[in-house]
């Protein structure tokens, strides 16, 4: 099993949220949702541009991935790095990933200058990701279990010490096989235990 850099967990917002942010007659509604992937999100963006056909704009950004998140903005009209450059910005400022956020405008006939159009986006954005509930995700490693009858004690008693869970048993006529996930916190120290037990082969799975 070759060593690599494993992240243990990271943040997001357990569902949708939002909120609404009014400064000189402009209204922005802002909208955070949880996504898995690019394709979801654009879908997410032109439902939202379906929905709000009559506003004049609907701006927003993406961080999705764990080790090295994707990220892409969108000011959709409005001066660059007004729109999407401050919403993408909540979202590093909390720490978070594989979420979207749009922020619909309303125009209120008061332009509000490069300062407060910037000031304005990251507000909505802001106060609709505390309007979320964040939540704090556990990675895990994926790995399948080969071993003989009579070690199925010493087995259990690894698999608890590392606080793995048994997702699968099965067996054959030579043993148990078991597919077991365990944090990444602790998969590093897994693999070196299991090397310990005699008899024991393991294989790491493509999460």
């Amino acid at each position: 099993m070759a060593e690599e850099v494993l992240f243990a967990s990271y943040t997001t917002l357990r569902g949708r949220s939002e909120a609404i942010y009014t400064e000189q007659r402009s209204k922005f509604i802002a909208f955070a949702i949880p996504v898995d992937s690019e394709a979801a999100a654009m879908e997410e963006v032109q439902n939202f541009r379906k929905r709000y056909y009559d506003a004049r704009h609907v701006c927003w950004a993406y961080r999705i991935g764990k080790e090295v998140p994707v990220e892409r903005l969108n000011d959709d009209g409005e001066p660059s790095s007004t729109a999407g450059k401050p919403i993408l910005g909540q979202m590093l400022s909390y720490g978070l990933t594989d979420l979207l956020i749009v922020v619909v405008r309303y125009f209120g006939g008061v332009k509000l200058g490069t300062s407060g159009l910037i000031v304005a986006y990251r507000t909505a954005a802001e106060e609709a990701i505390k309007a979320g509930d964040m939540v704090e995700v556990t990675l895990y490693s994926h790995y399948r279990l080969f071993f003989p009858f009579d070690l199925i004690n010493p087995v259990m008693i690894l698999l608890r010490q590392y606080e793995a869970e048994t997702l699968l048993s099965d067996a054959d006529l030579e043993g148990h096989i078991w597919e077991v996930k365990v944090p990444n916190s602790r998969a590093k120290e897994f693999e070196e235990a299991l090397t310990v037990l005699y008899q024991l082969k393991a294989k790491r799975l493509a999460n």
